[in-house]
């Protein structure tokens, strides 16, 4: 492989940016400054790291939205969408993402827990907010899933198959996110609310590890682009990781389930 220009590549990507990708460029790291803000909170005053009430979510959601935020902007650039729709799409999703992480940040300050807390008008309001904001993501990232599949003629075979693969990993991240949200929310709703809390986490391991298939993927594929390999050779390298990380995906799918 040729030498990598890590610098002038990197910068590339913000200064041929759309104004909609360097907006959520700057608010995914708002988020992730809120994150390692909330994590300096932790180390500060200490407390619980695990368990519904605990500092672990502001920190952990902060990180996590803050880098898909930045993630999923900068793979939209290489989608074949109009115009209109891409700021629609990324516009929706970067307030989302302030939604679904404000609303886990206003809780963790108030000392309740941020999910199916049905406990009180307020609490229901923001747990049911938090989890319409969950189905608003998947329709957003479905959309740009759907995109990614019909696939670009103009670009390069290997980002077409990270793109592919990355938005499968991460519809596979949103639909088990999805899957614990309604296992507790049952549970909660039948009284049960202590043990919802203990079965909310579910596949939590699955859940982490296929939402950033989207950022990782994409940028491996982005970094054979700055060697003097040919596409073919980029190619069977973009097919190994992607099968890869749906073996890490499987995996952690067996874990959580055997630990259920």
């Amino acid at each position: 492989p040729a030498p990598l220009l890590w610098w002038p590549a990197l910068r590339g990507i913000w200064t041929q940016g759309r104004r909609i990708e360097r907006t959520c460029y700057i608010l995914g790291l708002v988020l992730i400054a809120s994150g390692a803000f909330h994590f300096a909170v932790f180390f500060i005053r200490g407390g619980p790291w695990e368990g519904p009430v605990s500092w672990r979510k502001p920190t952990t959601f902060g990180l996590s939205f803050g880098l898909t935020l930045i993630a999923v902007a900068w793979v939209a650039s290489s989608l074949k969408l109009t115009e209109r729709t891409r700021v629609l799409a990324l516009g929706v999703f970067a307030a989302d993402c302030f939604v679904e992480v404000g609303g886990i940040t206003l809780q963790a300050w108030r000392h309740v827990p941020s999910h199916i807390d049905l406990r009180g008008s307020f609490n229901t309001g923001v747990s049911m907010t938090l989890a319409v904001g969950g189905g608003v993501l998947v329709l957003v990232l479905g959309r740009l899933a759907f995109a990614a599949f019909r696939g670009d003629p103009d670009a390069a075979p290997s980002m077409r198959l990270a793109l592919r693969a990355g938005f499968a990993t991460l519809m596979i991240g949103l639909l088990a996110g999805a899957a614990m949200i309604a296992r507790g929310t049952s549970e909660a709703r039948s009284g049960h609310q202590q043990q919802a809390y203990l079965d909310l986490g579910f596949l939590k391991l699955v859940h982490g590890i296929s939402l950033h298939g989207v950022l990782v993927l994409p940028g491996i594929a982005w970094l054979l682009t700055q060697t003097s390999w040919p596409e073919e050779k980029r190619t069977r390298v973009v097919k190994l990781a992607a099968s890869g990380y749906g073996l890490a995906i499987l995996a952690a799918l067996v874990w959580d389930l055997v630990r259920m």
